[in-house]
């Protein structure tokens, strides 16, 4: 297995790992995980590196678990709709070779990305709205916990760790339980065909559109909203899937108020922002408007979802001012949303706000990892 010196490029959030470590199968990363137990060394996972300045900067990282090199597609059943693929797999490959076969995972993720690193940080893209984020899509998970134990669930179970779902503890968990080393999934047959409508709309109309969208017998498969600028006007960009999208999108467009049908997506569909500084808001339906208005407020353009619930915030310069987040958090949750900052160049500020189920997840980590070995801090509460 190869391990080398870290580089200035290998550092995360400003920390700079002492060794990188390049395993080639999972008996490689249990291998790491147990040196790094007998030594106390702190661990860092990561894939293609995509989101790796998410989160909170560890508390320390002693190595950094480069998985790229577990880049097999281990299996695919065709039949059955399922693939199973290792962690360090990018998504681009692995929808290349499901196309192959008429067939797709339905998560909406950057090509450079990776199966590990997409479970990791559990991004929801313009189509989870139909087909779900990529818990949802998950079915089975094969996992190296901080001592080196190799666990399974799900399909194919080999090893449970008894009492937990282990797909769902670790997707969205940050790579502070463990390391994600294969996964199993759910798959779609290819639409026939797809078609995006487009149009400006005014802010105000936002709310009513996507309420009448949500609810259309067109069953849109998405509908994303841009603005660039804090006070310009949204771009509505609303997906039809499937033999009939043609007269789907013209429905749609109906609903929309006008706009252009066509079988390209705008350039800006489902792209994440790699800016320093990124804010997400999740939200119910019915605190739309009000995210659109805190968003205006606070001067951060805004894309994402307005079916999902989900959209991102990038102020026009580096760095947001704790006020400026405090009082977006506020408005935000006062609407029954949730503030988090995925990424800051600077410390101090409050990241994940108030999070209900911390004494849950604290006790989940203490079962994990008691040594806090998996990066740590990085997470909600300094998990």
């Amino acid at each position: 297995m190869t391990v080398r010196q870290a580089g200035p490029e290998d550092a995360v959030g400003g920390v700079l790992p002492g060794w990188v470590a390049l395993p080639e199968s999972v008996e490689e990363v249990a291998a790491v995980l147990r040196a790094c137990a007998e030594q106390d060394l702190a661990v860092v996972p990561a894939g293609g590196g995509t989101k790796l300045h998410w989160g909170a900067p560890p508390e320390r990282c002693d190595v950094r678990l480069d998985l790229s090199r577990l880049d097999a597609i281990l299996e695919h059943a065709a039949g059955d709709l399922v693939v199973r693929a290792q962690a360090g797999v990018t998504m681009g490959a692995l929808a290349a070779a499901l196309a192959d076969e008429g067939q797709e995972l339905a998560i909406d993720a950057p090509e450079g990305a990776t199966v590990g690193g997409t479970l990791a940080t559990a991004p929801a893209g313009p189509r989870a709205f139909r087909y779900g984020t990529p818990r949802d899509l998950l079915i089975g998970v094969t996992v190296v916990l901080a001592d080196g134990t190799i666990a399974r669930s799900g399909g194919k179970v080999v090893k449970n760790v008894a009492g937990y779902d282990l797909g769902k503890l670790f997707t969205g968990s940050y790579g502070t339980l463990g390391v994600i080393a294969e996964a199993t999934f759910r798959l779609h047959p290819l639409p026939a065909a797809r078609r995006w409508v487009r149009a400006e709309v005014d802010a105000a109309d936002l709310p009513g559109i996507a309420a009448a969208l949500a609810a259309s017998q067109a069953e849109p498969s998405a509908a994303e909203v841009d603005r660039p600028e804090p006070d310009a006007r949204p771009v509505l960009a609303v997906l039809a899937e499937g033999a009939a999208a043609e007269s789907r999108a013209a429905a749609l467009r109906e609903l929309v108020g006008g706009g252009e049908i066509s079988d390209a997506p705008p350039p800006w569909w489902g792209l994440v922002s790699q800016d320093e500084t990124l804010v997400e808001v999740r939200f119910p339906a019915t605190g739309l408007a009000v995210v659109l208005e805190a968003a205006e407020r606070a001067g951060l353009a805004l894309r994402g979802s307005v079916l999902s619930g989900r959209v991102l915030l990038v102020p026009p310069a580096p760095g947001v001012p704790a006020e400026v987040l405090d009082r977006l958090r506020e408005r935000v949750e006062a609407a029954g949303g949730r503030v988090n900052v995925l990424a800051a160049p600077h410390e101090g500020l409050d990241r994940w706000g108030q999070v209900s189920a911390l004494p849950l997840m604290r006790r989940v980590k203490e079962r994990f990892d008691p040594g806090r070995r998996m990066s740590p801090g990085r997470f909600v509460g300094g998990i």
